[in-house]
């Protein structure tokens, strides 16, 4: 724990946290759940999840989500292999140490394959997982919503739509409303109290 102690409590029924994180609610099921990430999505909010112990087929689309870039730094990683690959293979036989065996020439592309093959994947398998890391914000240590004790059975059997306080468009009586209008139960404040 930090200096500030985490506050987690109902809305309505205490302190409110100084520092208000976000505001979370609670779904029966997967329908709801779905039904609810639609409204929350057309009212225009940015900074929100919807938390399930399962994956929900098109529960990205409900939520108004874009295709991930994580593709651009698989991409980048293997173009970098295969470029930096066929430079070091390339520069290395043929201009500094050519080698001349079996009267094949020195740049013989069948034999520098297997070799760019494998640059090309390690490299886009090493950016794959940094682009997802870093689009993630990972490594989290701490995270607010760990301390909201309903929140735990969110990879057990419950759902979830957590409202973040640093949305545009976040207004807390108007995320309140919402989450209440759309079927939330159990809505909760998650903050700090400094």
């Amino acid at each position: 724990m930090s200096e500030n102690s985490r506050l987690v409590c109902a809305v309505g029924s205490g302190p409110l946290p100084t520092k208000l994180y976000a505001i979370g609610a609670e779904f029966a099921n997967p329908k709801e759940l779905y039904a609810a990430a639609e409204k929350v999505r057309d009212k225009g909010y940015k900074w929100w999840d919807c938390y399930t112990p399962y994956y929900i087929h098109g529960l990205d689309k409900a939520m108004g989500l874009k295709k991930s870039l994580v593709g651009l730094f698989t991409f980048a990683g293997g173009l970098t292999g295969l470029t930096g690959g066929f430079l070091l293979i390339t520069i290395s036989s043929v201009f500094v140490y050519p080698i001349d065996t079996q009267a094949k020439p020195f740049f013989a592309l069948p034999g520098f394959v297997p070799i760019l093959d494998l640059l090309m994947i390690i490299l886009s398998a090493i950016m794959s997982i940094v682009g997802m890391t870093t689009l993630c914000m990972l490594p989290r240590l701490h995270h607010p919503l760990w301390e909201w004790d309903a929140f735990n059975r969110a990879t057990h059997d419950k759902f979830f739509i957590v409202i973040e306080a640093n949305d545009p468009r976040f207004n807390e009586k108007a995320a309140v409303d919402l989450l209440r209008e759309i079927g939330g139960t159990n809505l909760t404040y998650i903050g700090d109290e400094e």
